[in-house]
């Protein structure tokens, strides 16, 4: 499902969501690359697990993110309904320098095999198990 038309009030709350350059970095992040873990935004922005919490929350009752937990770990994605449009508004800023070394730090972090989307996915043993 997609956006066809929305509210006044959720325009506004989608420009004050983007109003904020940490809300957008994050925004930025996860649609480059779909889905990601507080600890891997946090190791990518170098921000606190608060401030990072925090603008996750803020962007969800935005309305503009949502997750999935796997275990202890929460995945957030930028939600369906709003993916074109914020796409629309992203793809503007592509080459600000800012979010072009964010994404060049997820990439070296990615290639090094440190974030937890890579660590979760290899820590599980698919040997035969014991009876």
């Amino acid at each position: 499902m997609r956006l066809k038309h929305f509210s006044v009030a959720f325009g506004l709350s989608l420009y004050k969501a983007m109003g904020d350059e940490s809300r957008v970095r994050i925004l930025h992040l996860l649609w480059r690359n779909q889905e990601m873990c507080i600890s891997d935004l946090e190791q990518v922005l170098d921000f606190t697990q608060t401030k990072t919490s925090r603008q996750l929350s803020y962007l969800k009752n935005a309305g503009l993110v949502n997750f999935r937990r796997l275990d202890n770990w929460m995945f957030y994605f930028i939600k369906d309904e709003v993916v074109d449009l914020l796409q629309q508004q992203l793809s503007y800023m592509e080459r600000d320098p800012q979010l072009v070394k964010d994404q060049k730090t997820y990439d070296t972090l990615w290639s090094n095999r440190e974030l937890a989307a890579y660590k979760l996915q290899n820590r599980y043993w698919t040997g035969t198990s014991r009876t």
